[in-house]
């Protein structure tokens, strides 16, 4: 459940007569409640997304960045997250921060993020994943560093069975 709160102030401040805030109850039977006390990064991102989702004609922006999404969930959860974002994507160009193969799988495009020490510095990296790159960074997303053709053939119908979900 979501709820906006309106409180009339008894002098104008700076951005009118109102003080507007936003209630949630995230599960059945909870009570509503502020929502900059009970939400976390990912919980944030979700909650937009589900906004976007559900009125994406409201805030038309062509790009929109989703980071931590995928925080705290897994599964079921995740392939639907990545559904989610699949459909905003048709209205907007949609950038996922996410660690999340069952989300990952539902891009267009894939680029992995890396840092590494050099001299004493850290330095990040973006590097634009082709086909057979995007398979072998999905097998390390779900198996870490044990890569075996039994991974590879995981990520490849994670990524199809993606396709047919969309």
């Amino acid at each position: 459940r979501f709820e906006v709160v309106l409180e009339t102030l008894d002098e104008p401040a700076e951005r009118g007569l109102e003080k507007v805030e936003f209630r949630i109850s995230a599960n059945p039977g909870e009570p509503l409640m502020p929502l900059s006390k009970v939400v976390s990064g990912g919980e944030l991102s979700r909650l937009m997304l589900a906004l976007k989702r559900v009125a994406p004609e409201v805030d038309q922006v062509p790009t929109v960045i989703f980071d931590e999404v995928d925080a705290g969930i897994g599964g079921e959860t995740a392939t639907a997250v990545g559904r989610k974002l699949k459909t905003v994507s048709s209205a907007a160009q949609v950038i996922c921060v996410t660690h999340l193969p069952q989300v990952a799988a539902f891009a267009e495009r894939h680029y992995r993020v890396s840092k590494r020490q050099s001299e004493g510095r850290t330095l990040a990296g973006v590097e634009f994943l082709v086909e057979h790159d995007r398979v072998r960074e999905m097998a390390r997303m779900l198996a870490g560093s044990q890569i075996t053709d039994q991974t590879l053939l995981h990520a490849r119908e994670l990524i199809l069975s993606s396709c047919d979900l969309s």
